[in-house]
């Protein structure tokens, strides 16, 4: 430390999932800037405008310092923490014992994935409730790509992602990594990988129905009609089968029903599809053979391409594309990570490389109590979320838990939703360092500490990293005096729903080390030897030690920086986890889905479709109260072609009504050729002109809520996703 007080410490930046590292200045307690670390083993000092605006984010004042709790008189005031948690005590566990526990519904948010307490303690939580009744945000992008995966590979988690530093030629579709930092691919500096695979003599192809940054840097940009995604992809998959181009290499021996995948996707011509695409059949057989021939391939979907109506059928098509070019499980094509806190892999069979088989996945083992919509991996669809709180009957919710969300920004039909949280529940709880749309419903709020002020690891994103590596820092800065730590906020929560409220939150530390080592089958011995400051620590130290490198987390702590885990490598065989052992190229739910996407063939274009957009200053609703990210390009805007507003009477700047099934919302028109014809596009995550919130910067510019064009209807069936894109609407001038 200086004479003036001021220090570094590296940080893990926990804003979006590019996980980069930084080196933060601090004076006192305050983060007064933010940098690049250099010395980083995974992210080499890149930094984005949301890592480099880490302090003022982190001082928000804004931010809640103390809990929330509702008074008699229906407002919300100040209160302590015993408060709170005494009152969660007496609610929630007489509310389960009284109407059972799907009475008890739980919301978790995409910040619970970048916190390390967001990542131990729900698991921990639902256990504990036992509620049927659980929504997260993987039904608003992710949960294609998991339905698929688990169907795929036997593993809902088993997410392979591009080599991008090794492959030849890399096909995205759906994605604007030079915007949204990338997803469900964790890889700091993606544009920078993008341009040394240009460098090095590779290709890259974007489909997107917007000419994006990431567009702009492609050898080939094809503007498809939004929504086609899944015909394209199978037309591509058709082709290589009917040139006999297919040709899976190594993994010819693990797969299962790849005669039957060629007479399933029969039809699916070039020719056949190229209306319903808008993209002329000889650019769809070129693609297809650009793929085949390069030395290594690696194809990419992401956000785009899975919030539509076949999201789950486009991510399977991914997958089956990277197969058939023998590019999965290759290097240079799409791998597993294996993280550090990964299960140890699993052996194969005795004497051969196959795969043991393992339980499967399966969809549907319940269904939501209004709609009847399916579970996908433990979750209803969170577009279903209104109508389980304010539909009369039996199991209905009655209580609810919401953790690091916005629902009522970022899910359909917000209105619906906001009148329900107002008017529908018995209690409701919020674990949010905001009052934001959602938590001014709560009758409690549980306010977690800034970010500089709790350790960091990634327990996803390390599995979805580009390169194998491992990194942990510790709180950069001292709890403040009245906080408490983020870890021990979820810890007192478990208990209190539990009936176990006033015993020690180390007590759900060590009763997840105890079922851990019993899962593993290690000696219980091993917990004496753990290390760390607290359970967290604890519990990290030991899924380190039983990991796949048996690392520890005093060599993390020597470590500051990060250690190098060595590239990605072909691990097929300890990954799937099918009933047959296998890749299941053609699973039942995916072959009984594919006749919709074949009716999609002859459905008539709408005249204009809306698609939404990633901003590099945003991410989703939580990130737009830092002064120092408003404006430039992050603003809510229509964007608009110039054929379709001179034919609609619209001019730049001025404001447009946007009307669909769900409702009608204004934003200022912006002009702009970089989105297609038939196209119009606005970003995700605005709205924020509700009374009652307490974030200030976000009011000033509160933008328009895009999901309110939206009733929820409209899902993926096979992952309950909502459909985000590619929606019809109509557009006019405001009156």
């Amino acid at each position: 430390m200086s004479h003036d007080n001021t220090r570094t410490a590296p940080r893990i930046c926990p804003l979006c999932e590019a996980t980069c590292g930084l080196t933060l200045t601090i004076e006192g307690t305050t983060v007064t800037g933010a940098r690049g670390d250099r010395d980083d083993i995974f992210s080499r000092g890149f930094i984005c405008p949301k890592g480099a605006s880490f302090g003022g984010l982190d001082a928000d004042p804004d931010r809640l310092r103390v809990p929330l709790v509702r008074g008699d008189d229906g407002e919300l005031r100040e209160a302590a923490w015993s408060e709170a948690f005494d009152l969660i005590a007496a609610r929630i566990p007489e509310l389960t014992k009284t109407h059972g526990p799907n009475a008890v519904g739980v919301v978790l948010g995409n910040p619970n994935v970048h916190t390390m307490a967001g990542s131990l303690y729900p698991p921990l939580l639902l256990g504990a409730l036992r509620t049927r009744n659980v929504f997260t945000a993987s039904t608003l992008d992710q949960m294609p790509k998991h339905v698929s995966s688990g169907l795929l590979f036997g593993d809902a988690h088993a997410i392979p992602v591009p080599d991008l530093d090794r492959t030849d030629h890399l096909l995205l579709i759906g994605a604007n990594p030079l915007e949204s930092n990338g997803s469900l691919c964790t890889a700091p500096d993606f544009p920078g990988r993008l341009k040394a695979l240009r460098r090095r003599g590779g290709t890259l192809t974007v489909i997107d129905p917007r000419r994006t940054r990431t567009a702009r840097l492609a050898d080939r940009h094809v503007a498809i009609r939004p929504g086609a995604d899944a015909l394209l992809l199978a037309a591509l998959a058709h082709t290589l089968i009917d040139e006999k181009l297919a040709d899976p290499g190594p993994l010819a021996g693990h797969l299962e029903g790849i005669d039957e995948l060629a007479a399933a996707l029969d039809g699916f011509t070039p020719d056949a599809v190229a209306a319903a695409c808008d993209v002329d059949a000889d650019t769809i057989t070129a693609i297809a053979r650009e793929l085949a021939a390069a030395p290594t391939a690696a194809v990419y979907g992401r956000i785009g391409s899975c919030t539509v109506e076949h999201g789950t059928l486009a991510s399977w098509l991914v997958d089956v594309l990277n197969i058939l070019t023998g590019n999965l499980d290759r290097p240079g094509g799409a791998l597993f990570p294996l993280s550090a806190t990964a299960r140890a892999p699993r052996p194969a069979e005795p004497g051969t490389r196959k795969a043991v088989p393992g339980k499967g996945f399966a969809l549907g083992r319940w269904s939501s109590r209004v709609s009847g919509h399916p579970e996908a991996k433990g979750e209803l669809p969170i577009a279903a979320l209104a109508e389980e709180i304010d539909t009369p009957g039996e199991d209905r919710i009655r209580a609810l838990l919401v953790i690091a969300a916005n629902p009522v920004l970022s899910a359909p039909d917000g209105d619906r939703l906001d009148a329900a949280l107002a008017d529908g529940l018995d209690f409701m709880v919020s674990v949010d360092p905001y009052l934001n749309e959602t938590s001014r419903h709560a009758d409690v709020v549980l306010p977690p500490p800034p970010p500089s002020q709790s350790a960091h690891f990634d327990f996803a994103f390390n599995g979805f990293a580009v390169h194998n590596q491992v990194r942990y820092t510790r709180a950069a800065v001292p709890l403040e005096d009245g906080r408490m730590d983020e870890s021990e906020i979820h810890a007192r929560l478990v208990l209190a729903v539990s009936g176990l409220h006033g015993a020690p939150p180390s007590a759900v530390d060590d009763q997840a080390i105890g079922t851990a080592l019993t899962r593993a089958g290690a000696p219980e011995e091993l917990a004496a030897g753990l290390t760390g400051e607290n359970g967290p620590e604890r519990r990290l130290d030991l899924m380190l030690r039983l990991g796949p490198y048996g690392l520890t987390l005093e060599q993390l702590l020597a470590h500051p920086h990060g250690i190098d885990l060595g590239p990605l490598k072909p691990r097929v065989t300890e990954v799937l986890r099918t009933r047959s052992g296998r890749i299941e190229l053609l699973p039942e739910p995916i072959a009984a889905d594919l006749p919709r996407l074949r009716r999609a063939l002859g459905d008539r274009p709408a005249p204009l479709v809306l698609v939404g957009r990633r901003h590099l200053r945003s991410n989703n609703s939580w990130m737009h109260n830092v002064g120092s990210l408003t404006g430039g390009s992050n603003v809510c805007t229509l964007q608009i072609h110039p054929d379709d507003a001179a034919r609609l009477g619209l001019v730049d700047g001025a404001t447009a009504r946007i009307e669909s099934s769900g409702g009608g919302i204004e934003a200022p028109a912006e002009i702009t050729d970089t989105v297609r014809s038939g196209v119009v596009s606005l970003p995700h995550g605005w709205g924020h002109s509700r009374p009652g919130t307490r974030m200030a910067v976000a009011a000033a510019h509160p933008g328009a809520n895009v999901n309110q064009l939206l009733d929820g209807t409209l899902l993926d069936p096979l992952s309950g996703t909502a459909v985000l894109n590619a929606i019809p609407v109509s557009v006019t001038p405001a009156l």
